[in-house]
Order: structure tokens, then C-alpha cells, then sequence
């Protein structure tokens, strides 16, 4: 058997090394098509390509693998193409398959799933685009085991199956520098939806048109969960919802907000959509919750406090890489003047709304960076707000401008509402040199 796998890459979180080991145990040849610098196995035929390249002469592999950095529209090919994450669902030995998707919030909200599920004594497997692939995982899966994805657009797009459970946080335009437009962004998200049965299970946030339009193709019995603004009731009460100041699924009490430990109004969001998705597998338990939202604090890169100095409090959001998710982190410190890092690579995202929750959301000074710069300086000019530094280059500069900017009771607040691309790797490299700065100011 001949297998191409396309757009081969060594990163820890990557596809290709666990797809390798999956076909060389079935004794195939194996040719990598990459760009950069990966270390590929030796024994792995190298085929060097360009970012965005179509790729063609694949008439003579009996099978093609990419992932999802490779767009289908790039694979001109009449041979049979997959993805890991398909073979992971044709081969997966349980079909307790929980997947959550959308466009903020999905690596949040199934972790919490995961950790609701083992608080509820469940052995689960835990990965996807958060975490890792789970193809070498295979093996050790039971029947009775449970396995939680966090699934992406991209590794929708030409997805062929449905788990049991589908959970769809909000859906934002994002990613519209790969995709071809909004509309293939949504029908990507609803291929993890479009195979369901009656007897499957499908939970959207009721307040969002994006993940109602997710979930409408799925036949399986659809859950809203619902947490309105402050000071309004909510809408639906047939999944988990917040009312006042507690939490309730279908009218059961299950914890005050208070006992939630993660910051901002959008993560009660992500524990409604977990618990909406865990209610019956931990046979209803509020306790298990109550244990889980205590004691959860969030992923690294979101809304991860670094330190508190002079009365000032940094907070490292670095995975906000859309408008939506700045506009949030604004709004979890409705309490504090706040200073800003936004900017980065362009994905094709309109600031306008950003700007407006930053001149009424106590932003007190935004320092503008990267490819963006420029349209979010203009957003915020068009709004009247001229506290603003630009061209920084480096995280350092960053760090010290906001630093000079800040007093006591202040919050600064690295949430880029952009890609890292440009000034650094990934979201990663920029959040960690944010905070090793940080924990180096004097």
C-alpha cells in the first residue's frame, strides 16, 4: 500500500507523526509532502512543496492523507483522500464520542466535559485539535471508554461521520484567510453534525445564530443552553442555563455562578455547554459540577493571570485570535481600567465592534501591533479614542509601554484578537514571551 501524507509536520500537536506510525504497522509506503524544515523518519519518501501549493502528481498512492493545514481544494487527485480524523472514527473501538467544535471556547469546554466525565468515574480519552491526536490511542480505547475531541474547521471540512454527542459553542467568522468563505467556515462545523441519528444528541448555544445554524442539519435531539446578559432572564431552560446568579439545568439547581473559577461572563457559556453535554453521563449529579467548576481555572493562554505588581494584575489571553474574544476578555474586568495588546496577522476580521467595546468597556490605552495595526488604530480613531501606542515590535517593547501606562487597580491584558503570525510563531511563543516579560519587570 502507497500513502502520501500531505502537509507533514513534527509539531508535537501534529497529525502526521501519529498517522505515520498507523500505516507503517500496516507495512505501507509512505511518502511526506511538507514545507519547512520538519524532521521526517528516515524511512519516509521527502516530497518538498510550497504553503497553499496544489498538489497533483498523486496518481500512483493508493490512498492520501492530509492534514489540516492542507486544504482540499489544494489536492488535485482522483485516488481516495482522508483524514486522520476520519480513520480515527472508522477505527475507534467506542462509539461514546463526544465532539465539540465552534469558533472560541471548544478547548475550554471539552476540557471541562473530560473532567466532569472522570469526576463521574469515566475512563476518557482526551484530544484532538487541544491536546493530542488520538490515532495512537487506538488500542487502549474500550468499548465503555469515553473519548472527547475538540474538533476544528479545518478538520471538519471534509469530515464523513458524527459523534454521539455534538456540542457547537459560538460560531464567529474566523479562519477566512484559508477558507473560501463564511459559508464554507459554517459547513464545515456542520459535517460534525450532518451524520447524527435521532438517537444521538446535539447541544448549541440558544443565543448564538451561528451555532443554531451548526446544529440545524443534525436529526439527533438538539439542547440549548442559554446565559443571557446581566440582569435578563434567559430564553430556554431545557439544558443547563443561568438565572440571576446560579446555574440550573432544566430547572434543577446546580451551583451560584460564584463557584465557577473562571473568569468572564463567555466561560459560563463554555460550563453551560459542558454540562449540558455531561448531565446524563454523570447520571445528573450536581455535586460532580460543583466539584469541577471550583476547581478548573482555565487552559494556558486564556485568561491566565501571570502575577500581580504594584497593584497591577497581567493576564496572558494569547489564544484570543478573533474580535469576539478580545471583546470578551474586555469584558471579564468590568471592574478595572485596562490596558490593551491587540494586533497581529490578518484573517480577514472586521474590528469595528472591538473598537466599540474598547472605548465603553474602561479601556484606558491600547497598544496596537502587527499586520492589523493599522485597521485597528483606524476603528478606534473613527470611535474617538486616540490613547494609543504603535510599532512596537517586540514583546519586551510591549510589556514596558503597558507597564508605563498602568497604576494601581489596573489590569493589562494581552488579548491580540489576531493571529501570532508575523512577530511570532504561534499563540504560544506570544503568550509565553508575555509572560516570562512579566515575571521579569522589576
Amino acid at each position: 500500500m502507497r500513502v502520501a501524507i500531505l502537509g507533514f509536520s513534527d509539531l508535537a500537536q501534529s497529525e502526521s507523526l501519529p498517522t505515520y506510525r498507523y500505516f507503517k504497522q500496516k507495512g505501507a509506503e509512505i511518502t511526506a509532502y511538507y514545507w519547512g524544515q520538519p524532521k521526517i523518519p528516515g524511512d519516509v519518501k521527502k516530497v518538498p512543496i510550497e504553503v497553499g501549493q496544489d498538489i497533483s502528481d498523486l496518481a500512483d498512492f493508493d490512498l492520501i492523507v492530509h492534514g489540516p493545514a492542507v486544504h482540499p481544494r489544494q489536492i488535485k487527485t482522483q485516488q481516495p483522500v482522508t483524514t486522520l480524523t476520519n480513520i480515527f472514527f472508522e477505527e475507534c473501538p467506542t462509539k461514546n464520542i463526544i465532539g465539540v467544535t465552534g469558533t472560541k471556547g471548544k478547548g475550554t469546554t471539552s476540557t471541562l466535559i473530560a473532567k466532569m466525565l472522570e469526576a463521574g468515574g469515566k475512563k476518557v480519552f482526551f484530544g484532538g485539535n487541544v491536546g493530542k491526536p488520538l490515532l495512537d490511542d487506538l488500542s487502549k480505547i474500550k468499548p465503555s471508554d469515553w473519548v472527547v475531541l475538540e474538533m476544528s474547521a479545518a478538520q471538519l471540512i471534509d469530515f464523513k461521520h458524527s459523534p454521539h454527542i455534538g456540542v457547537c459553542v459560538t460560531v464567529v467568522p474566523d479562519h477566512l484567510d484559508w477558507h473560501t468563505d463564511l459559508d464554507e467556515y459554517t459547513v464545515s462545523k456542520q459535517n460534525m453534525f450532518s451524520h447524527q441519528h435521532a438517537t444521538d444528541l446535539a447541544v448549541f448555544n440558544a443565543r448564538d445564530q451561528g451555532s443554531r445554524d451548526v446544529v440545524s442539519v443534525s436529526l439527533a435531539k438538539k439542547l440549548g443552553y442559554d446565559v443571557p446578559p446581566v440582569g435578563k432572564p434567559p430564553e430556554v431552560k431545557e439544558a443547563a442555563y443561568v438565572e440571576g446568579d446560579t446555574i440550573y439545568f432544566a430547572g434543577q439547581l446546580i451551583c451560584p455562578v460564584s463557584d465557577v473559577a473562571l473568569l468572564g461572563r463567555h466561560n459560563l457559556e463554555n460550563v453551560c455547554a459542558a454540562i449540558s453535554a455531561a448531565w446524563e453521563i454523570i447520571d445528573k449529579r450536581p455535586e460532580i459540577v460543583k466539584k469541577v467548576v471550583k476547581e478548573f481555572k482555565g487552559l494556558e493562554h486564556r485568561l491566565e493571570f501571570v502575577r500581580e505588581l504594584a497593584g497591577v494584575k497581567y493576564y496572558n489571553d494569547s489564544f484570543s485570535t478573533t474580535p469576539e474574544t478580545a471583546i470578551a476578555a474586555i469584558k471579564a474586568f468590568p471592574d478595572n481600567p485596562k490596558i490593551v495588546i491587540l494586533g497581529g496577522h490578518d484573517k480577514g476580521a472586521a474590528f469595528e465592534d472591538l473598537a466599540k467595546q474598547v472605548t465603553s468597556g474602561g479601556v484606558k490605552h491600547a497598544i496596537v501591533i502587527g499586520d492589523t495595526a493599522l485597521k485597528i488604530e483606524e476603528s478606534l480613531h473613527e470611535r474617538g479614542f486616540n490613547s494609543i501606542t504603535t510599532g512596537l515590535k517586540t514583546m519586551p517593547e510591549m510589556v514596558k509601554a503597558a507597564q508605563t501606562h498602568a497604576e494601581a487597580g489596573d489590569v493589562v491584558l494581552l488579548s491580540p484578537a489576531c493571529a501570532s503570525f508575523g512577530l511570532f510563531k504561534d499563540y504560544k511563543d506570544r503568550g509565553n514571551q508575555f509572560k516570562q516579560v512579566v515575571q521579569a519587570l522589576a
